[in-house]
């Protein structure tokens, strides 16, 4: 089966967050009682995106091994209906996921860039790589983006989506494009 195809069956969209919402850089600063707290750089066009897969019944999620109020955050301003912190071992998440939202594996589209991603992609519909990620995540992937992690890889997979959904259009004709 081909990208486009597998794309054509997502109901649900998962990532990581470091290194595929984000650069994979983290910023600690100072929270202004003698500790640090960590933040990150999301980016803006990957957060319009989600929005747009929310609008069309598309259900998006992270499941991520940091634990980050920035991360959450970011989550909720894209309308996301998971947000999984703190797991590393990916699986079982996804499967309660599965359970949650009705769907089936293969109704499943996952973005990572790391060995942690692997066992998700091995089982999903749609696997993706960002273009930074390990070389290993490349060649498990169905996908590789044209985009860094950080950079516009999250909006390039939503766009992809949307095109094999037949979608894309009316978000072009909503922003008077086209």
């Amino acid at each position: 089966m081909n990208v486009t195809d597998r794309a054509a069956r997502v109901k649900l969209l998962l990532m990581d967050v470091d290194g595929v919402m984000t650069d994979g850089t983290l910023w600690n600063v100072p929270d202004g009682q003698g500790g640090f707290a960590e933040t990150k750089g999301f980016d803006s066009q990957d957060g319009i995106a989600l929005q747009w897969l929310s609008w069309n019944g598309i259900k998006t999620g992270v499941i991520s091994g940091r634990v980050s109020p920035a991360t959450e955050i970011r989550a909720k301003q894209c309308k996301m209906s998971y947000i999984y912190q703190g797991h590393i071992e990916k699986v079982p998440i996804l499967e309660e996921i599965m359970a949650d939202a009705k769907i089936s594996a293969d109704e499943i589209g996952y973005i990572g860039d790391d060995l942690t991603d692997v066992v998700i992609f091995r089982r999903v519909g749609l696997a993706i790589s960002v273009n930074n990620a390990r070389p290993e995540v490349k060649g498990a992937a169905h996908m590789v983006t044209e985009a860094k992690g950080g950079q516009g890889a999250v909006r390039e997979v939503v766009e992809m989506i949307l095109q094999a959904q037949g979608l894309w259009d009316q978000i072009l004709t909503k922003y008077e494009v086209k």
